[in-house]
């Protein structure tokens, strides 16, 4: 079979980190073109590995006509470049979150299914070993139902992660639409909803900007949201964890608690109400500082390969973001939203 060819549009930190060296460690794939406004950045990447550079992701499509591409551009040009390469009859692995409206998410997923090509989005969380673990345990049926739960997520800030620095995107609202919701909450949105196999009906919360007063997007969310299944919990997204980041998540259960991430990153603890603890060291959540290989470029690579639908699809990153523009809204309101 023929490789892949696959252009990655946009060459910051989680092309660089992620996206750019899985694809190139994938015998299936063939790194062809490229893409950033920064020319600079895709001419390096180009002359590495033997493809070609763009400024403008256009003129890449018509070109090259990429059988697949990355989209790891800024929030706000997920949608746009999502469905002209779709339109282009490229398969879309898009960064999350997937969009910044319901209305772009679901033009997102039209397009794809009306040029017959995949669209996955990149919520590595369910790939990450702690997470697969934590699912196992829960559909053994060992802990029973969970009752309650917290899940949260939070680091210093993409100013230590972004190549631009303070200078980032992450931080303009023009480009970014929002701040640590659409970078981390999203991530715990679609973690919460993966790990329960239920869905968000209810959503409260507090956002602002609570010390990167130099940003107009949001630096902290603290949400409540209600399942269908009845439990509730916490979903906390924070850049201004500035020592101590945390990905961890607890679920308290009727037979016990699951302790995901909560010492060191890499261990599930189940305490049982019997007195039993189980502790799983399985392998590591993936930090900014402490890359890990997400398994996110291998399993849209895999679907293309075997024509097999990504399990992370398009209307699954649109569920996961429902949760999070449900949260803005209830901010705004000062009311519950129900989904």
């Amino acid at each position: 079979m023929s490789k892949i060819r696959v252009a990655v549009i946009g060459c910051g930190s989680i092309a660089k980190h992620r996206h750019i060296p899985e694809y190139a460690a994938n015998q299936n794939v063939e790194l062809a073109a490229f893409v950033d406004p920064v020319i600079e950045r895709a001419e390096a990447y180009a002359e590495q590995y033997g493809a070609k550079a763009f400024a403008d992701y256009e003129a890449m499509l018509s070109e090259v006509k990429p059988d697949a591409v990355s989209v790891c551009t800024p929030n706000a040009l997920h949608a746009p470049v999502s469905i002209a390469a779709a339109n282009a009859g490229a398969h879309v692995l898009v960064e999350k979150p997937m969009a910044v409206s319901e209305t772009e998410a679901q033009a997102m997923i039209d397009a794809a299914r009306s040029n017959g090509v995949y669209l996955m989005v990149g919520h590595n969380q369910r790939f990450m070993p702690p997470h697969v673990k934590a699912k196992e345990v829960l559909k053994s049926g060992v802990l029973g139902k969970v009752i309650t739960f917290r899940t949260s997520f939070g680091h210093p800030g993409p100013e230590g992660w972004s190549v631009d620095g303070k200078e980032s995107w992450f931080f303009r609202k023009p480009d970014a639409a929002m701040g640590a919701m659409g970078d981390l909450g999203v991530h715990k949105s679609d973690l919460i909803r993966w790990l329960l196999d239920d869905e968000v009906s209810e959503v409260a919360s507090f956002i602002g900007t609570l010390h990167k007063t130099e940003t107009d997007v949001d630096d902290n969310a603290v949400c409540l949201l209600r399942m269908k299944s009845g439990a509730f919990g916490s979903l906390v997204a924070s850049w201004t964890y500035y020592k101590g980041g945390d990905n961890s998540t607890v679920l308290w259960c009727e037979n016990g608690v699951m302790r995901i991430g909560e010492t060191g990153g890499d261990k599930v603890v189940v305490e049982l109400r019997n007195g039993n603890v189980d502790t799983y060291q399985v392998g590591a959540i993936a930090t900014n500082e402490k890359q890990t290989f997400s398994g996110v470029i291998d399993a849209f690579v895999t679907s293309i390969v075997t024509q097999t639908p990504p399990s992370i699809s398009g209307e699954e990153g649109s569920k996961s973001l429902k949760v999070i523009l449900a949260a803005f809204e209830s901010q705004e309101t000062g009311k519950i939203v129900k989904l």
